[in-house]
């Protein structure tokens, strides 16, 4: 797949089809942390990954919810993947069990840690 020709637009409105205002709260935290900081890690993350064909977006959410899951080091992100799986189709039911295959294969901590956070997703999703 050839880079976009404005991988920041393309970036952003990703960021957005996965939660409403997304974009200009992730986009104003990194630029106060460093100009070009939004081009720099939205653009490759985004743009050049997450955009790529083959698998769906729905399908790239739940891995990504797995994958932070099993880390257990980055529950604001876990939350907001979280989140953007339910913006993107994912049931709630799936997300349980994405959970509780993180304790077979990363362990009950990082599952205990990743039930926590879905339950935190999961209330905001209803405050909707």
């Amino acid at each position: 797949m050839s880079r976009n020709s404005n991988p920041l637009a393309k970036a952003l409105a990703l960021l957005e089809e996965l939660e409403r205002g997304a974009s200009d709260k992730v986009r104003a935290n990194l630029e106060a942390f460093s100009p070009g900081a939004t081009e720099l890690i939205l653009g490759y993350a985004f743009a050049d990954v997450v955009s790529r064909e083959g698998i769906d977006l729905r399908t790239r959410e739940m891995l990504t919810v797995g994958m932070l899951a099993a880390m257990a080091t980055a529950p604001g992100q876990l939350e907001f993947h979280m989140r953007a799986a339910l913006n993107s189709g994912v049931t709630r039911e799936e997300i349980v069990e994405i959970v509780l295959q993180v304790s077979v294969y990363a362990g009950v901590p990082a599952c205990m840690n990743a039930v926590a956070v879905a339950k935190k997703a999961f209330q905001a999703r209803e405050q909707i």
